[in-house]
């Protein structure tokens, strides 16, 4: 690329990273679109002076101050867990080439049945090629080879010769171009794996370039494969090492928020204990008379339908049901069951009414172990489970049969 352009590129870049809201001028719309399509998370709008903000920007801003969206305040630390990880550039070596972006090059035929003469033609093609590309004239040499191979399609030497041709013509695309061709042909050609690979590092595609270079050089081995590789390989390596560190970083902070949800669950779980033991209206004596266990309900997720994903999920939860003596909901669904989405929005809504019930959900395709185990015959169904044991059930999509027995079940002791 030209060295300019790349160095305006930099300095955009560290402007983006001194102060992000750059990023969200109505100028750069096209920008953000393509970071968004790459699946790149952009930081929110803030209020700060942007350096790209136009001449009408502070009027906007002053006369329409609520259209600025305001976020809870997060602890330090919290915010730093949310904030999405960004990476650092790397410092590669070697220079790239523009890609070849033009029209691709004429390939043979390989349904073309090749007669000896053609063979022969296509040789003395080759010969000349190999006479032009010594004196220097390359374009004269591609026009050689391209002959060589409409009379051959079938001759991977030939495909790999000319990749070396554009190699040094620095047409990387067509030389990848030709260098595929030849290992359609023959997987074990040296030469098509050692083309590709100095074709892509032409283009920084620093770790697939090093994996050609060294399938190449494991199947024929030369000086100029091991020149290559010792370009490519600390970049290769330096790229490998980069993306661990932000995997493993990645993981950290997904670790984190899982523990800093889990903490949030037990203290909201903790709250519900305390408030418990000092309430005692009438209104809420019912559910005082439960035993409270923080654990388990912190694992109940009052209010919520909770979706199942294995046997020992299941446990679980009817575990924390019964130290808490409470209605279980078990429901047995699946995905292309038409009944069962209709009723899905119908239980959802059964659990926010009913806060003191435990509304399970399972896919009998996901866990069909456990269907099995509870005879379920047709979904939906519906099995009510008090202590453990199976105390009722509803078979189909019956919303008022559904909503009667809750009713039931809900005022027993």
């Amino acid at each position: 690329m030209d060295t300019h352009k790349v160095s305006e590129l930099k300095a955009f870049v560290t402007s983006c990273r001194s102060d992000p809201s750059i990023l969200h001028h109505p100028s750069l719309a096209f920008f953000r679109d393509y970071l968004q399509s790459l699946g790149a998370r952009l930081p929110p709008q803030a209020m700060s002076k942007n350096p790209m903000k136009g001449e009408n920007d502070d009027e906007m801003t002053k006369a329409a101050p609520d259209s600025v969206d305001k976020k809870p305040y997060q602890k330090p630390e919290d915010a730093a867990i949310e904030d999405e990880i960004i990476e650092s550039d790397m410092e590669l070596d070697g220079e790239l080439v523009e890609p070849d972006n033009g029209p691709p090059q004429k390939m043979g035929d390989p349904s073309t049945e090749v007669s000896e003469e053609s063979r022969d033609v296509a040789q003395m093609c080759k010969a000349k090629a190999m006479n032009a590309m010594s004196e220097g004239k390359l374009d004269e040499s591609i026009e050689f080879l391209t002959e060589a191979i409409l009379l051959n399609p079938s001759s991977a030497i030939l495909y790999a010769t000319r990749a070396s041709v554009f190699v040094k013509l620095h047409k990387p695309n067509a030389a990848i171009r030709d260098s595929d061709a030849a290992l359609q042909i023959n997987p074990d050609s040296a030469k098509g794996y050692k083309y590709r690979g100095m074709a892509k590092a032409m283009l920084g595609q620093w770790e697939e370039a090093a994996s050609d270079l060294h399938v190449a050089s494991k199947l024929d081995y030369d000086e100029e494969i091991n020149s290559v590789l010792k370009k490519v390989e600390p970049n290769a390596h330096r790229i490998e090492e980069h993306r661990r560190k932000y995997e493993r970083l990645r993981k950290e902070r997904e670790a984190q928020k899982i523990e800093r949800e889990r903490q949030r669950q037990r203290a909201e779980a903790n709250a519900v204990y305390e408030r418990g033991k000092k309430e005692s209206t009438s209104e809420n004596k019912a559910f005082d008379a439960e035993p409270k266990d923080p654990d388990s309900l912190a694992a109940l997720q009052d209010g919520s339908v909770i979706s199942i994903h294995s046997s020992n999920e299941l446990q679980t939860k009817m575990t924390a049901a019964v130290r808490l003596s409470r209605l279980v909901i078990l429901y047995f669904t699946a995905t292309w069951c038409g009944p069962c989405r209709f009723m899905a929005p119908i239980y959802k809504a059964l659990a926010e009414k009913h806060r003191n019930i435990v509304f399970l959900k399972v896919d009998i395709d996901e866990l069909g172990n456990d269907a099995h185990r509870w005879n379920v015959n047709s979904v939906p169904t519906f099995f009510f489970v008090k202590d453990g044991k199976e105390v009722d059930k509803v078979v189909g999509a019956d919303k008022s049969g559904l909503e009667r027995k809750i009713a039931m079940h809900a005022a027993k002791p």
